[in-house]
């Protein structure tokens, strides 16, 4: 972080964005650099406009890059709201957190999927939210007591997954595993892969969507949108696993950045929406018969660099109504894990391989079809 030169007229202090910080909330650019400034004054800054990236009004979750200039209040607001934030906190006794019952431990503690001195990973199921929120009262950080183990305290979140959807889920044990983790997502060394079911089936098998993402107006933050104009950039990648006919496919997903709801929008915005997610596609994302109109994404793999060394990869079956979904529609599970490479899948012999038999198998499906249509009267 660096200060720049003051602005006339006093109206508040204004700082670069490093490098280290490229990527990150802007929460979390708090907490590193002005930890003495709590959320809530944060907050109120954010709602009376006093916080601004770039110029424009900015929202604590938001995602800021290098080189932009943040602009908070001069330091003598900052320090009267820091007391008068602080006296309110002295006057009201913090509200212990309820004791978790014998069967909310043993749920919790049956998601785990990987354990180490450093990390904790959890396959988290559909409906859980990973924070709680108004009416959200269950949720993965209520549950972290039931999982510190033997550890001196309770793990940390170091990223989140949508109420709706599935997956790992990484916790970090440690102090110094949340630092290094926080470190590899906003650097985004940390790579992870999902799986997702579509409707309709994009005519480019391998390709990558960039289009810039922002708050949708009148929504309250609550739902996003492409934003050519002031939108935050995203990237994301996507390869064909299968696909049934033209009524949907199997992809896996690979976000380059970390935007809100990004692989939820970006599909939303080239015509193939997320089965289940009627929020971004409407009556379009859901398929007739018997598949679930429930949200059919899932985090399925992450690879991060370890604290300890080496690396930490990780792969979390889907759950229930996906793998329905799967089967009903045809698809193999197993054929879902394609290579983490760094060339365009279509290009490898692997890639090609698959899309060979991709494409023999809609040819007998076709020709099956044929046959039927003959044998009616």
């Amino acid at each position: 972080m660096s200060e720049a030169p003051k602005t006339e007229g006093g109206e508040g202090r204004q700082f670069i964005v490093a490098d280290d910080d490229d990527g990150i909330r802007l929460d979390r650019w708090f907490k590193r650099h002005m930890p003495d400034t709590s959320f809530n004054i944060v907050s109120r800054w954010a709602r009376t406009g006093q916080l601004r990236v770039d110029g424009r009004r900015a929202a604590p979750g938001d995602r800021i890059e290098a080189g932009q200039t943040i602009r908070v209040p001069p330091a003598e607001v900052a320090a009267a709201a820091t007391a008068a934030a602080n006296a309110a906190k002295a006057k009201r006794p913090e509200r212990p957190r309820e004791p978790l019952t014998p069967e909310e431990i043993a749920f919790a503690q049956s998601l785990v999927i990987h354990r180490d001195r450093q990390a904790i990973v959890i396959n988290k199921p559909p409906g859980l939210a990973t924070q709680g929120g108004t009416k959200t009262e269950m949720h993965v950080d209520r549950l972290l007591d039931a999982l510190q183990f033997d550890a001196e305290s309770r793990p940390k979140l170091v990223h989140r997954l949508d109420k709706d959807t599935s997956g790992v889920l990484l916790l970090a044990r440690t102090s110094r595993a949340a630092a290094h983790f926080a470190k590899a997502f906003s650097s985004r060394t940390a790579r992870k892969v999902y799986w997702a079911v579509c409707t309709d089936v994009p005519s480019i098998e391998d390709g990558m969507i960039e289009l810039p993402i922002g708050k949708q107006p009148g929504t309250g933050g609550e739902k996003m949108y492409v934003d050519q104009k002031e939108g935050s950039p995203a990237r994301t990648r996507y390869r064909m696993i299968d696909r049934v006919g033209n009524r949907a496919c199997w992809l896996e997903l690979q976000p380059y950045t970390g935007r809100t709801h990004q692989l939820r929008v970006h599909l939303a915005a080239i015509g193939h929406p997320i089965v289940g997610d009627g929020k971004y596609g409407g009556a379009e994302a859901f398929l007739s018969g018997t598949i679930s109109r429930k949200m059919h994404l899932h985090a399925r793999r992450l690879r991060v660099d370890h604290p300890d060394g080496g690396q930490l990869e990780i792969t979390a079956e889907p759950p229930e109504h996906i793998v329905d979904t799967l089967r009903n529609l045809g698809f193999t599970q197993s054929e879902g894990d394609l290579p983490l490479d760094e060339v365009k899948f279509s290009e490898t012999e692997e890639g090609k391989r698959r899309i060979a038999t991709a494409r023999a198998k809609d040819a007998r499906k076709a020709r099956r079809g044929e046959r039927r249509g003959r044998s009616q009267p």
